[in-house]
């Protein structure tokens, strides 16, 4: 595609640059060494472990409540709905005002939400219709937070550790995954559901007190953006003129829609398949997080960032879907979920340091809320979609179907790609380590290259 036009921003469009050594390891975890973010991440593995603790908690309870699959489904939509229609206008917040401000009133409003599902659940008073209205309203907050949240990362590390703290923050958000659902699994079988949204209720409060701790005279600020027209088109035609942010964001779109309703058709293996109940919905939340925390943390092991690798991680997911569709006992389903899990990360991390660190910081919100918008919407439109396979065409065919869909557009955009770049596929069967390797196509009349 041809790039728009040179504008007077045109030296900050340039991608930043990114490391080609792999970085030893005792730089795991180098930006946890800013006291800014180590405040912003202590505050925010609470606020993650929590967050799943509530998702869970909501899940299990709409399911309980009308013994639909496709009403789970529904709560998902509503509460992703938001992002996919107004998600763009959280880029232009974020790239106008104050980042740290903006988390402060959302996290608060997160809150609020929260606390009134803990009041109707613990009194006997929640009905579906409840946790529908919540989760929109919900969805409302997370188009003005997430833009905001994945800016502010720049502006508390800076950008030689931007890559570094993606991962890290990744591999909270999976730790968090890990604790979560087990303990509202445990939760929800002792007590009842209502308590995991009063835990999500003082965490909220915890990561807004965070957020009072940090000193704004270290951020690494960025200018604000001015107020103009067209600033939304802009976003919009600057994401489409560089591969590396409009490949992903397509690749994203399939990966969310299909794969990311895997939370649905895990609720549905629990409850109709192996009979496991919330203690074994909660279960394969956790091995799920557990091979993503280990595919986040890898990820900081990775040197360069790359479309075919961001891609083949995503064709793999889909892969380990299709074959979790034939698992015939909760063990085996469940050690496919930490490999699921793992791939799913890969991808996602990947995809998300090539978009931001591919994109000029005084757009960056915008075109990390473009990408977000597609990676939630696409869970908007899949949650219902994937519920309703789950129940007229059996949760077999919906878990084989939401893979097979990725693995389908990894492979077609791969092919796009390897044409594009002119690169052919090699074959060694003498390499047990490399049998397969990618090569650029041979011109005619000149030597073939080595492989690199």
């Amino acid at each position: 595609m041809t790039p728009p036009p040179a504008t007077q921003n045109a030296a900050l469009t340039a991608p930043m640059n990114v490391v080609t050594t792999r970085p030893p390891w005792n730089q795991t975890f180098s930006s946890l060494k800013i006291r800014n973010y180590r405040i912003f991440a202590s505050a925010n593995l609470l606020a993650v472990i929590a967050v799943w603790m509530q998702r869970v908690a909501q899940d299990w309870m709409v399911l309980e409540l009308s013994g639909s699959v496709t009403a789970v489904g529904i709560t998902v939509f509503m509460q992703f709905i938001p992002s996919l229609v107004l998600m763009p206008f959280g880029g232009i917040l974020a790239d106008r005002y104050s980042k740290r401000l903006i988390l402060m009133i959302s996290q608060s409003a997160a809150g609020i939400l929260a606390a009134v599902m803990a009041v109707l659940a613990l009194t006997g008073h929640l009905q579906v219709w409840h946790i529908y209205v919540i989760a929109f309203i919900l969805g409302l907050v997370v188009v003005a937070d997430q833009p905001a949240r994945q800016v502010f990362v720049n502006e508390l590390v800076g950008p030689a550790q931007l890559r570094n703290a993606i991962s890290l923050n990744s591999s909270i958000f999976q730790m968090g995954g890990m604790v979560g659902p087990a303990v509202s699994g445990i939760l929800i079988t002792a007590v009842g559901g209502g308590w995991a949204f009063a835990v999500n209720t003082l965490a909220c409060a915890v990561t807004v007190t965070s957020l009072i701790f940090i000193r704004p005279g270290e951020l690494v600020r960025m200018a604000p953006g001015k107020r103009g027209k067209g600033q939304l088109m802009e976003g919009v035609r600057y994401a489409l003129s560089k591969p590396t942010i409009f490949w992903p964001a397509v690749m994203a779109a399939f990966f969310a829609v299909f794969g990311l309703s895997l939370a649905v058709l895990m609720a549905a293996y629990a409850n109709n398949v192996f009979d496991a109940g919330a203690s074994g919905y909660g279960l394969l939340n956790t091995l799920v997080a557990l091979g993503a925390l280990a595919g986040a943390l890898a990820s900081t092991r990775i040197a360069t960032l790359r479309l075919r690798s961001v891609m083949t991680a995503a064709g793999a997911y889909g892969v380990v879907l299709m074959i979790a569709s034939l698992a015939p006992s909760m063990a085996s389903f469940g050690a496919v979920m930490v490999v699921a899990g793992f791939c799913s990360l890969l991808f996602l991390t990947g995809a998300n340091q090539l978009v931001q660190m591919s994109t000029n910081v005084l757009i960056r919100g915008r075109v990390m809320s473009l990408y977000i918008m597609v990676l939630i919407g696409g869970q908007a439109l899949g949650g219902p979609l994937m519920g309703w396979f789950a129940e007229h065409l059996g949760v077999q065919w919906a878990m084989l179907i939401a893979g097979g869909m990725p693995t389908l557009a990894a492979g077609v955009i791969a092919l796009v790609l390897a044409k594009r770049g002119q690169l052919t596929l090699k074959v060694n069967l003498r390499s047990a380590r490399r049998p397969l390797f990618i090569v650029p196509r041979p011109v005619s009349g000149a030597a073939t290259p080595e492989p690199s």
